[in-house]
């Protein structure tokens, strides 16, 4: 291998290790009409907060997040949908200031049902 060569390999490969663990973060900012729903994450049953709520994620390997997440509100049918976060941000607050828009009508109930 030539000299020019072997001196770019060995700039090149300690930065490939340390991109690799680099966290990478994204985000969402869920919406309802009406507001004042709760948005519970379905993958583990957590509340992540009451709508209008950015909520963030971080995943160490960069690849997009699928995420389902369901709203209630009292008087409403329950809503689940399914969204991909990219995960393209390299700090928590450029993921927040970037939040993907989730907007979600919600259907009120009919009587007693």
């Amino acid at each position: 291998m030539p000299p020019i060569k072997r001196k770019l390999a060995g700039v090149i490969l300690p930065g490939a290790v340390l991109l690799s663990g680099c966290a990478h973060y994204g985000a969402a900012r869920f919406v309802t009409d009406p507001p004042g729903a709760e948005v519970i994450n379905l993958r583990d049953d957590t509340t992540l907060g009451t709508t209008p709520v950015k909520v963030y994620w971080k995943e160490s390997d960069g690849q997009p997040k699928h995420v389902t997440v369901q709203f209630v509100k009292e008087g409403y049918r329950e809503r689940i949908t399914n969204i991909w976060v990219n995960m393209i941000y390299n700090s928590k607050d450029e993921a927040l200031a970037n939040a993907k828009p989730v907007r979600i009508t919600l259907e009120k109930k009919q009587g007693g049902k």
